[in-house]
């Protein structure tokens, strides 16, 4: 299966094919509330799609914070998952951060999906929160060992 991560402008036909995606995921799927599913984070983020043979199977966001690159919105369409494409789009994200001179990244991972980041360099810490509905922990790649002191 050939993947191809792109990045995509806010509301071009690739970014409303993610945000179809995210809703197919998030709202359908994992039954999170549709008024959390967008934000105004979404008009600032940089959007990234993963493309099989001409479909959206995978998307996630990166916004920039001071401190660090914050990823999110992390989504890959049920019939994809298990091929690495979640793991491709992050790895073409934080490299593209990298180019930029940003190698700091955090973000908030559902707490069944903690493996995949950890094998990315991820740390998780603090304690597991409700995000949607679901548990969360708040995961970084950096400060590793205090992450894994307080996780």
């Amino acid at each position: 299966m050939k993947i191809t991560v792109l990045i995509v402008p806010p509301f071009s036909t690739l970014c409303n094919a993610a945000f179809a995606l995210r809703r197919e995921v998030f709202v359908w799927e994992q039954k999170v509330p549709e008024a959390d599913e967008h934000d105004a984070d979404d008009m600032t983020a940089t959007h990234f799609v993963a493309v099989v043979e001409g479909e959206v199977v995978g998307t996630l966001r990166l916004i920039d914070k001071p401190e660090h690159i914050k990823i999110g919105r992390v989504a890959v369409r049920a019939a994809f998952r298990g091929h690495g494409i979640a793991k491709q789009m992050m790895l073409a994200a934080m490299e593209q951060a990298k180019t930029k001179g940003r190698d700091r990244f955090y973000l908030t991972a559902q707490s069944d999906k903690l493996g995949m980041y950890e094998k990315l360099g991820f740390a998780a810490f603090g304690p597991e929160f409700q995000d949607g509905g679901m548990p969360h922990r708040a995961m970084r790649s950096y400060d590793r060992e205090t992450a894994q002191l307080t996780g």
